[in-house]
């Protein structure tokens, strides 16, 4: 699942119409929008398609608005499947990436002393919940180890299955604190050599890399809707492979959308991934979700994989060269998270110092990421996330930004026009 990240940025930028796409993000007027690893701006056609379902709610009602959009919203699954490779009936709705991953968790039985076999960069929240399943089951935690050119040692990580054996395998495709790219697909040939369950998270490569969940060969696949492919806020999606579903998998709390009462003392879970899924849907979020895989499949996702990390490169570039300025991402492929440390700075007063110049970051913390922080010897980093639809004339400013706050000048707001850009 590499991709060929040589081509220049003017070679990247003439397989998208940028211009287009900007027109097409009015958040584009008003900022400097390097946070798409937090939340992506929205497309017009996605504010419209919601806006335009909360209007029908108000005028004839929430249920029978989602009636009448009932076509609609199953196209949800049928966009989301193009996207990812698999059948709509593999795909279930969740309120986040998180609750996604909570989820399928909750439907692995669990025992004392059974084995999950995870990576040193999987995600704040999946980490914190290994470790409450050892608190309250007894499971054992097993980290496989770092290459020394960074990202986990496959190789190692394939032994490690042999030996222990363990009940889940699981990795994060790309940390949220760093722009490494795991080698996902690489992990997951072993996974099914072994015929071991393997959950990805994939909540910053949806929307900025191809993602095949057979390529990867995954049984579970977990992401978020408002990140790079440029969703709502409070929506993602599980996907569970069919062996997963004929072997009847389950979450622990499953509802009436999930399941049938079919006598006083049994149930039956429906065959699809609807059984993950709940009753109640933010109906306008779905259609939203719908809207923004369908913009981003329309602009390409191979054309987005070539372009986003090549504006990451460029800023990389361009950050090495600041005095001051160290940049910490690792790996032999690195993808549109571009994460440096500033001296002489504390982190709240230099993100409002970049927040003042309207240009859109993020912070991260050493309790984010605790194995990658403390090898790397950071409390604290700035994280800048480009994507597609931003501009080299963007990269260069946010450089030279950084550059001058590194100097300890420039404390004024930058002067922003959007359509000077």
């Amino acid at each position: 699942m590499r991709i060929d990240n040589s081509a220049s940025g003017n070679e990247q930028e003439s397989l998208l119409d940028v211009p287009a796409l900007r027109a097409d993000t009015p958040g584009c007027w008003n900022v400097v929008h390097f946070n798409n690893a937090g939340c992506g701006l929205l497309a017009a056609p996605v504010l419209a398609t919601m806006l335009d379902h909360l209007k029908l709610e108000s005028s004839i009602g929430g249920y029978e608005a989602s009636a009448a959009r009932a076509t609609q919203v199953r196209e949800f699954y049928t966009e989301i499947a193009e996207l990812i490779n698999c059948g709509p009936d593999n795909i279930a709705f969740a309120g986040s990436a998180t609750h996604a991953f909570a989820t399928a968790l909750s439907a692995i039985p669990f025992e004392a002393g059974d084995v999950i076999l995870t990576t040193r960069n999987d995600f704040i929240s999946n980490q914190i919940a290994f470790l409450s399943l050892r608190k309250r089951f007894g499971v054992r935690i097993v980290y496989a180890p770092d290459a020394p050119e960074g990202g986990v040692d496959v190789a190692a990580m394939a032994e490690l299955m042999r030996v222990h054996r363990p009940r889940l395998v699981t990795a994060t495709h790309i940390p949220t604190n760093s722009g490494l790219v795991q080698p996902v697909a690489e992990i997951g040939r072993h996974c099914r050599e072994l015929d071991l369950l393997y959950l990805v998270d994939a909540c910053q490569s949806v929307g900025q890399y191809p993602v095949d969940v057979a390529e990867i060969g995954c049984d579970l696949l977990t992401a978020t809707c408002r990140k790079f492919l440029r969703g709502p806020r409070g929506s993602g999606f599980l996907y569970v492979s069919d062996r997963v579903l004929r072997a009847g998998y389950e979450p622990l709390f499953i509802d009436m959308h999930g399941a049938r009462w079919t006598e006083p003392d049994r149930y039956q879970p429906v065959e699809s991934a609807a059984r993950f899924e709940e009753w109640e849907f933010p109906y306008a979020t779905v259609l939203g979700c719908a809207a923004a895989a369908r913009y981003a499949r329309q602009v390409g996702i191979d054309a987005i994989a070539r372009r986003s990390p090549v504006l990451a490169a460029r800023l990389r570039d361009k950050l090495d060269a600041v005095p001051g300025v160290r940049t910490l991402d690792r790996g032999p492929q690195l993808g549109a998270l571009v994460t440096f440390a500033i001296e002489g700075w504390q982190p709240q007063p230099f993100k409002a110092a970049m927040d003042a110049r309207k240009i859109n970051s993020a912070l991260s913390f050493r309790e984010f990421a605790q194995f990658d922080f403390g090898d790397k010897d950071v409390d604290w980093c700035l994280r800048l996330s480009p994507h597609y639809y931003n501009t080299e004339e963007e990269v260069d400013l946010v450089a030279s930004v950084v550059a001058d706050l590194s100097r300890g000048g420039g404390r004024a707001p930058w002067p922003l026009n959007g359509r000077e850009r």
